[in-house]
């Protein structure tokens, strides 16, 4: 470039004529370049010019050609460079790391075999991920498990309903062992939570009685505790304890006690106490004084006392009641002795009149005459039809024709005292 003083700048250089032409020659050179030639060189002028520039080189041993003049790729060995020792492979003399063969190596080991580290595999795994085989096991080993979760949740929510789902938890950790989804109920009634909740059931057994399932159980104690609401009994009779267990409940369930047959219990007992003549009340705490309002309903409660037992004593308590009503004394083991008889309070109401008409008086006579005794016993085995009924009846009779002779002077059949008291007794009976 010229520089211009005049105007301070600088004039480039005159363009030459270019003999450029793209992809010939150098653009920044005026020397032109003639094109390469495109002709294709045959093998042989490849061969003639390869030996020609291999002149005073080492030894070579030239490409081999076909009968048509290709070229032959010479063979590769393989395994050049590999070496191993004992389990670990090794490539021009490293640990091999890489793909050979399809097989991952890794410091030399084969990852289908060993670990990185040269270890021995565990069956049925390859290249460090799972098989097929143990991908299907463990898919059919997760199916088992979600049927394990499903069982475990089915029991959860049942017991849920009667809030004791408390007793299921445990059973959590079964979902994860080989118990069978079927072996889950065994496995709850064989805990020891269970066995406490449901404790009847083991008394049952050994009675020779079927076991309840859950729904029959808690059924039965929601029966007994509506009798026992409808009756006013304390709620002390059936408040529940942990895990919901009711003491008395599991007494009547061992028991084999129905629901009706508690409410007759409860019944019996209540009335007795609440409904029954003053009278009543004060023999049976004469005839049991070990037993008051609240032993009464414990005692009817009790499955070990039978019913049968029950009605004997309030039975007899009716009988001594009515003997009591009357003026007259009451024995526990005579009261007794006429419930098994079939005497019952009605009766007794009636022969405790006949014997308090004709035994003071006729005791009295029979002294007098020495017809031998007669007294109450007497009087109730005529009154109650019970053995010995007769000769009562017979000796009565005597009395009454001898107190009848000793007042007419003879032995008229007018009656005397004891026959219109005996009279009077039969009226009343």
């Amino acid at each position: 470039m010229a520089y211009d003083p005049l105007t301070g700048r600088y004039t480039p250089d005159p363009v030459k004529p270019s003999n450029f032409t793209y992809g010939q020659g150098n653009p920044l050179s005026n020397v032109y370049v003639p094109p390469a030639s495109t002709t294709r060189a045959t093998p042989g002028q490849f061969r003639r010019a390869e030996d020609t520039s291999n002149q005073g080189a080492p030894a070579y041993t030239p490409t081999p050609l076909t009968e048509t003049g290709e070229f032959v790729e010479a063979a590769v060995d393989p395994n050049a460079g590999f070496t191993s020792v004992g389990n670990q492979a090794f490539f021009q003399g490293k640990p091999y790391n890489g793909m050979r063969n399809g097989i991952q190596f890794i410091n030399g080991y084969r990852q289908d075999l060993y670990t990185p580290d040269g270890k021995d595999r565990e069956p049925g795994t390859k290249n460090g991920l799972k098989t097929e085989a143990q991908i299907a096991a463990e898919e059919a080993a997760a199916g088992r498990r979600a049927e394990r979760q499903s069982a475990y949740d089915l029991l959860y929510s049942q017991f849920k309903q009667y809030g004791l789902e408390s007793l299921v938890e445990p059973l959590k950790g079964l979902i994860t062992t080989g118990v069978s989804p079927s072996e889950f109920t065994i496995k709850l009634r064989e805990s020891d939570v269970y066995k406490k909740r449901f404790a009847g059931n083991a008394a049952r057994i050994q009675k020779g009685l079927r076991a309840l399932d859950e729904a029959e159980y808690i059924a039965l104690e929601d029966q007994y505790q509506n009798v026992m609401r409808n009756y006013g009994l304390p709620s002390s009779y059936y408040e529940k304890g942990q895990y919901g267990v009711q003491p008395g409940f599991t007494n009547l369930i061992a028991g084999n006690v129905s629901a009706s047959e508690l409410e007759e219990r409860v019944q019996r007992a209540t009335d007795f106490m609440d409904k029954g003549p003053k009278a009543y009340v004060d023999a049976i705490k004469q005839f049991y004084p070990e037993i008051s309002r609240g032993d009464l309903l414990a005692y009817v409660l009790d499955p070990e006392n039978a019913l049968t037992k029950i009605n004997a004593k309030i039975g007899a308590a009716k009988i001594g009641g009515e003997y009591l009503r009357a003026g007259l004394s009451a024995d526990v083991n005579r009261a007794e002795f006429l419930q098994r008889e079939g005497v019952t309070g009605e009766a007794a109401r009636q022969g405790a009149q006949a014997v308090l008409n004709l035994a003071p008086r006729g005791s009295m006579l029979a002294d007098i005459y020495k017809t031998g005794p007669y007294g109450q016993a007497q009087v109730e085995e005529e009154v109650y039809g019970l053995a010995g009924a007769a000769e009562a009846k017979k000796l009565r009779e005597k009395i009454t024709k001898m107190e009848n002779a000793s007042f007419s002077g003879g032995a008229g059949t007018a009656q005397g005292a004891l026959g219109r008291e005996r009279a009077m007794g039969q009226g009343q009976i």
